[in-house]
């Protein structure tokens, strides 16, 4: 099977799945020894689902959240060999004349049963993937949104599990001036939790905030990729420049000195969700993943190899990472 895709020589498939999940109950994205995790339930799922027709399936996904980020637009790829993509295309039963049968309702069923019977994560779609496609290296952007309710906002108790209750008022004006100060391309390492081999150049695309009808602060952020806690960082930056411990100059001081910091906290995980992987049109996407494999700074790192996805897979990693 092809890295970049579909292989017509062997008679493989990849499929693109679709997946939303609730981050509470995982141990972050990545599988590891012991812990839940959405790659881990996923996996074992896919496993149970093929397990008569060879090695089972591993998912590759756009971004590899931590323990308790959440999820609505996940993105994750998998390889089928011909006899486990004929094993799926089967029908299990006679289908009225002239219809024909969708291979992948079954899975997405199946799929949803076995890895998240209580709903925390759902396979919203899967399909053939375009000829290309890699759900890591082909993305251009991936959206963050990140929910806080401060003094001014109702503590909603159904939404506590995605929403930050802050103790303290927020100003608002003060946290959008800090949020675009951090726009362009940087070192973002004031803001990145280093990881040995990796750059932590990045090019952020937007970020703002805006107050929803109820009065919870929502960030929106976009970029190429995030490396291992930026998301969160960021926000922690602009949450200390909302109470008027920073200044929205002194968030701009210290990411242009490249140095973790001790001046913020980094924002707790359960207010982040990804909402969105952006990719090119379909005959664009191998060049793509090309270009994001190839591509290298002056120190021989590619920007993308870790991104707001990318978690080390260990517990302690995983937990106090974030985006």
């Amino acid at each position: 099977m092809s890295d970049t895709g579909r292989t017509e020589d062997d008679g493989g498939v990849r499929l693109r799945l679709d997946i939303a999940y609730d981050g509470a109950a995982f141990s972050g994205w990545a599988r590891q020894p012991g812990l839940r995790t959405v790659q881990g339930a996923l996996e074992t799922a896919l496993a149970t689902v093929f397990t008569r027709w060879g090695a089972p399936p591993q998912l590759t996904v756009a971004g590899r959240t931590d323990a308790g980020v959440h999820a609505t637009g996940q993105v994750a790829h998998l390889d089928l060999t011909a006899e486990q993509w004929a094993a799926l295309a089967r029908p299990r039963r006679p289908t009225a004349a002239g219809t024909t049968r969708d291979p992948f309702a079954g899975l997405v069923r199946r799929l949803n049963g076995l890895a998240g019977p209580d709903g925390d994560v759902v396979v919203r779609r899967a399909s053939v993937a375009p000829a290309g496609f890699d759900a890591r290296f082909s993305p251009v952007w991936r959206r963050y949104r990140y929910r806080v309710a401060d003094l001014d906002a109702p503590r909603d108790p159904l939404r506590r599990g995605h929403t930050t209750w802050y103790p303290g008022r927020l100003d608002q004006d003060a946290m959008g001036r800090g949020a675009l100060r951090l726009l362009g391309l940087h070192d973002f390492a004031a803001f990145c939790k280093p990881r040995e081999g990796a750059t932590t150049i990045r090019t952020l695309q937007e970020f703002r905030w805006d107050r929803e009808p109820d009065g919870v602060l929502v960030a929106s952020l976009q970029a190429d990729a995030f490396c291992h806690s930026m998301v969160r960082a960021m926000v922690g930056g602009c949450l200390a420049v909302g109470e008027g411990r920073l200044t929205p100059d002194r968030l701009d001081d210290l990411r242009v000195a490249a140095e973790r910091t001790s001046a913020f906290t980094v924002a707790p995980a359960r207010g982040l969700t990804l909402t969105e992987v952006g990719y090119p049109a379909d005959d664009a996407l191998e060049a793509r993943a090309a270009q994001t494999r190839a591509r290298r700074d002056a120190e021989g790192h590619r920007p993308g190899d870790v991104s707001p996805e990318d978690v080390a897979a260990t517990p302690t990693a995983t937990a106090d990472g974030g985006r």
